[in-house]
């Protein structure tokens, strides 16, 4: 009788949150303004398509980051919406959401918000570094110098903006919250009880974390590209633009076979670029944001025993 697999947990930092999921569940817990926790729930939706989809290598990768997207943008806006707002205040914030939603939010909906937000931005980091190597063709023209020359720009951009949004306040308070959920995660790998004290003493860092995913589309976009023509810079343009789901479903298997290696002495080194990486994407968190990491995970345990529990949670 073969044995099931054990469910794999991840998470992601919110504004004075955190959000954990399971194979079917989601749970946000913030601090909210008066100190109180609050939670949310969102259903990770099984779509049969979806789920077939997810079973094939190099497409499942593409599915599972706009799932993720998607669904993680409902928490992003749960967070942003009520982390600061008094306890007692929702109904008049409701109503005034409501009169200034626009109209393509209300049309799209938050979680195509989430996925198109993504998107645009990949498109940002995969363009721009075109553009900035191009203006170099005279000095290296060359279609590897061009490859080399464009994704050393990538890099500098992706790191140059994480670097600096890294550098305001509320965005270094989430970082916080991303190295809560990671210790957490790690806790609970550990088998190891989650108390503050326990997961304090775990690392920040992770591999299956989406920092190191992104960083992964770097060099194996830089990789795919030393396959397809660099001129004309029409088809340059194009020949980017089409990759970028190729690009993604690549990185993805990266991840995971960088995670599932993690273990072993030699092929563990494979994932260190992206644990270096996430020593800018988080930072020690202090015992209360460990709390709430907590409070959410141990949330969404409770949810998987007992689905009933959903109707006493804020939910979509």
């Amino acid at each position: 009788m073969s044995k099931s697999k054990p469910l794999i947990y991840g998470g992601q930092a919110l504004i004075e949150g955190v959000m954990m999921g399971g194979g079917k569940h989601t749970v946000s817990a913030i601090r909210r303004n008066d100190g109180s926790v609050e939670y949310y729930y969102a259903e990770r939706k099984q779509h049969p398509t979806l789920q077939k989809l997810k079973k094939i290598p190099f497409v499942r990768g593409i599915v599972a980051i706009i799932e993720s997207a998607a669904n993680g943008s409902k928490h992003l806006q749960f967070a942003s919406d009520r982390y600061d707002v008094a306890p007692g205040e929702e109904e008049a914030l409701i109503k005034q959401e409501k009169e200034q939603t626009s109209k393509i939010q209300m049309w799209l909906g938050v979680a195509a918000i989430g996925v198109l937000s993504f998107l645009f931005g990949k498109f940002v980091f995969t363009l721009v570094p075109v553009f900035i190597a191009q203006a170099f063709h005279s000095v290296l023209p060359g279609h590897t110098a061009q490859v080399l020359l464009e994704s050393f720009f990538k890099l500098i951009l992706l790191l140059s903006y994480i670097y600096l949004v890294s550098l305001t306040p509320l965005i270094k308070r989430t970082f916080q919250y991303h190295g809560s959920e990671h210790k957490v995660i790690n806790c609970f790998e550990n088998n190891l009880p989650l108390t503050v004290e326990n997961v304090q003493k775990q690392s920040r860092l992770h591999y299956r974390c989406g920092s190191s995913f992104i960083l992964f589309t770097v060099f194996v976009g830089m990789i795919i590209y030393f396959f397809v023509p660099t001129d004309p810079f029409w088809l340059r343009i194009v020949n980017r633009i089409l990759l970028i789901p190729v690009v993604l479903g690549v990185s993805f298997e990266v991840l995971q076979a960088t995670n599932a290696c993690r273990n072993i002495p030699v092929l563990r080194l494979l994932g260190y670029p992206g644990l270096w990486l996430q020593l800018l994407t988080t930072k020690e968190p202090s015992d209360d944001q460990v709390e709430i990491a907590i409070a959410s995970f141990e949330k969404l345990r409770e949810v998987e025993k007992n689905p009933a529990l959903i109707n006493t949670i804020q939910h979509d």
